[in-house]
């Protein structure tokens, strides 16, 4: 790959199955913005041994039990089951635009964390997501992904502030 050229490293979903006798094959979402698949021209299905394909895309239609896609080369059910449990990516630069003060998970991993007092947690290395809030971790720390924690998030120069709440060391409990 050339520097300049772009990673397929945005997965948007997994292939559950195939679907039919057609070629099709079903697949689960893993975005929050699963009509973007009816405008995919083409997509990099990362198989389950590693190898990777870019595959035109020649179908959408959309299912109460996720999206099937008709894939350019996979005319037939044999066929579409090599791909079963493949994930479906994209180009960062396919990525649906946020709003502004939101990010994209690949836009957190290796930010480099610092305490509003300066001290360095490290790398965002995994994001963690739950119900109530995503969690960002480092080396150090688990940081709750919520506004009065995170103060500042620079992704161009690679860098998050956060205020972390006060640690609690039990030495204020008091028992009998």
């Amino acid at each position: 790959m050339s520097e300049k050229e772009e990673p397929w490293s945005l997965v948007i979903g997994r292939v559950a199955a195939p679907f039919g006798t057609k070629g099709e094959v079903r697949v689960r979402a893993e975005t929050d913005f699963p009509e973007r698949f009816e405008t995919l021209e083409e997509v990099c299905l990362e198989l389950p041994q590693g190898e990777e394909r870019v595959v035109r895309v020649v179908g959408v239609r959309s299912t109460a039990k996720g999206i099937l896609l008709s894939l350019e080369g996979y005319q037939d059910r044999n066929a579409a089951e090599e791909l079963r449990q493949s994930l479906v990516k994209v180009k960062p630069s396919m990525a649906a635009p946020l709003p502004e003060g939101r990010y994209w998970v690949h836009q957190i991993i290796g930010l480099r964390v610092f305490t509003v007092e300066g001290r360095d947690l490290g790398e965002v290395t995994e994001v963690v997501r739950s119900p109530g809030n995503d969690v960002y971790v480092t080396e150090s720390a688990m940081i709750p992904a919520v506004r009065e924690v995170v103060r500042e998030m620079d992704v161009e120069g690679g860098r998050m502030v956060v205020a972390l709440p006060p640690e609690d060391d039990g030495a204020s409990d008091e028992r009998e």
